[in-house]
């Protein structure tokens, strides 16, 4: 009896899901704090992973998203379409903080991440935040496994799951 199973190519192996401890390390320190579009696009990675924010709500992000003084972060635009206010993570604040002392051509623009090149001070589409998370991929060696922000959110879940945090605060981070 022939088994036609037998012949069938196996499939390609999937690519990891998650960043490694090590992987988010070289992800990390493959940001260009010399430039400013590398202070910015640190800033993105960092959301991703302390906020868990996606490439569009990274997209709406304006200068009224952070209360500096009382340390809160509130994120409005969301797919839950509900808005949410958390404590601000000092990592992500630290970055962002050098987003507007050194990471910000000069603009009129309320948005954070803005563009650097040709039409300076409008706020990155999705696409150019996708390219940017992309190109650091690349720098570091790690664009044949990783191709996309959404990894730092996963990374970020998969972190938290192994500190033991409920399901509930996870899913309140995520704004699910």
């Amino acid at each position: 009896m022939f088994n036609i199973a037998a012949y069938r190519p196996l499939a390609a192996p999937k690519p990891p899901n998650v960043l490694s401890d090590t992987q988010l390390e070289r992800f990390l320190q493959a940001f260009d704090a010399n430039t400013a579009s590398g202070i910015r696009d640190s800033a993105l990675a960092r959301c991703g992973l302390d906020l868990g924010l996606r490439r569009d709500e990274a997209e709406h992000r304006t200068l009224d998203f952070i209360d500096w003084r009382g340390g809160i972060v509130t994120l409005q635009h969301t797919r839950s379409r509900r808005v949410q206010r958390m404590p601000r993570p000092e990592l992500a604040g630290g970055t962002l903080e050098q987003v507007l002392a050194r990471g910000r051509p000069h603009t009129c623009s309320r948005s954070v991440f803005v563009r650097h090149r040709e039409s300076f001070g409008i706020p990155l589409s999705v696409d150019a935040i996708r390219n940017a998370m992309n190109r650091t991929f690349m720098r570091c060696c790690l664009d044949g496994q990783f191709c996309n922000m959404h990894v730092l959110r996963r990374s970020t879940v998969t972190r938290l799951q192994r500190a033991n945090v409920s399901i509930k605060k996870i899913a309140e981070l995520l704004r699910h």
